[in-house]
């Protein structure tokens, strides 16, 4: 099989990775029932990203994902009940090397995440190293697919596809001609706003400004005393919506007027909450896809159970925290349940998500290369649609 590791680099791991009930600690969330069915066997997952911090919003969007797979799941009868446990990074990569740690000590035998590529950058050594299968629902950054690792994976295109994509569609479809890019200097920011800007120049398009700002900083006046006086017809900003919602007022509240386009890092509506009318008319892109507003029977229901569990509709990541869950879950069920059988069958896997299509590459990667761009219209998130068809008002 593709991706094939040493057993005896997980022995152990695989060995110790049927748990019961008692292992989820203060940590735990059941995910639905978890009593009865299976034999009385049960398995715990784990989820790895924010739940606390300032991009809290994007991880708590794909833990629901994950527990509403796992209710459905639970509710079956039948089958092997899983639980979960939640391990908080608050976005933070050294927080993350602590709680990937305490996910191997709790005997998880899959986990969804991590959610961030930093975090995944420190993480994902550690589970390599214990064996334990992983896959993120969200993590971007092209240099994750590129360390050889055997228990990764993700659902989501990188930013080899985000990056010259969203691009192409300044360069094609907004008409752009002179630019600024911007990054918040992470792993995830800079990468994407580095593929921004080599693609940029491939197409002809004049980057005018150059520049990372330092997300926690009140103000970014020495960023946009650099834009200002550039006069471009669009600004690209590589990070997360926290930093993106303050930093295109301030563009605003300056006199600049040039599109606003961000990544899937902003694609929350907490950037147009701290935007406020300053975010009216803001792109944003992502490989994610959303589950609302679809035709198909299946999203429908996805986007219709999710609501009635959480009160909201599905956002960033959601549905991809979902699709990542299922594809565990379906391991599960054709019965593997160590580490290292459940990171075989993930192989093999190739189904229809409510994202999109599931079917890895053998480096891990998602096979499929969509792009889809989100209008911020009239204070909410309005879905576009591909890049391909994305028609923006403004």
């Amino acid at each position: 099989m593709r991706r094939a590791y040493s057993r005896g680099l997980v022995a152990a791991a695989a060995a110790s990775a049927l748990v019961l009930s008692a292992c989820g600690g203060d940590d735990g969330d059941d995910g639905g029932d978890a009593g009865g069915g299976g034999g009385g066997q049960e398995l715990t997952i784990g989820f790895m990203g924010a739940q606390t911090g300032t991009s809290a919003q994007l991880g708590i969007n794909i833990s629901n994902g994950v527990e509403l797979a796992l209710e459905q799941h639970n509710a079956k009868s039948g089958v092997t009940k899983v639980k979960l446990i939640k391990y908080d990074t608050q976005g933070d990569p050294a927080q993350a090397t602590n709680q990937v740690k305490k996910a191997v000590t709790d005997k998880i035998v899959a986990l969804v995440g991590p959610a961030f590529s930093g975090e995944s950058k420190t993480g994902v050594p550690i589970l390599e190293e214990a064996g334990i299968p992983n896959i993120s629902p969200s993590a971007t950054a092209v240099t994750l697919a590129s360390n050889g690792w055997k228990t990764w994976h993700r659902v989501l295109a990188n930013d080899d596809v985000q990056g010259p994509g969203v691009a192409d569609f300044m360069a094609k479809t907004l008409s752009a001609k002179n630019v600024a890019v911007i990054d918040d200097q992470s792993e995830y920011g800079k990468g994407l706003a580095d593929a921004v800007r080599g693609q940029l120049e491939k197409n002809g398009v004049k980057v005018a400004v150059n520049d990372s700002i330092s997300p926690d900083e009140a103000s970014y006046s020495a960023t946009i005393n650099k834009v200002k006086p550039a006069n471009v017809d669009a600004l690209f900003f590589g990070g997360y919506y926290a930093a993106g919602g303050k930093l295109v007022k301030q563009l605003r509240d300056s006199g600049v007027q040039g599109t606003f386009v961000s990544g899937d890092g902003s694609l929350d509506a907490a950037f147009v909450t701290g935007g406020g009318e300053a975010a009216e008319g803001a792109l944003l892109s992502c490989t994610c896809s959303s589950a609302v507003g679809s035709t198909d029977p299946e999203v429908q229901k996805f986007a219709t159970d999710y609501k009635a569990k959480f009160n909201a509709d599905p956002a960033t990541y959601s549905a991809e925290g979902y699709d990542a869950t299922n594809a565990i879950l379906q391991a599960i069920d054709a019965g593997k349940t160590s580490t290292e059988d459940i990171n075989t069958y993930l192989d093999t896997i190739d189904f229809k998500g409510v994202s999109k299509q599931i079917k890895f590459t053998d480096t891990g990667e998602l096979e499929g290369d969509l792009l889809f761009i989100t209008e911020v219209k009239s204070g909410k998130l309005a879905f576009l649609g591909d890049t391909a068809t994305a028609k923006p008002s403004s």
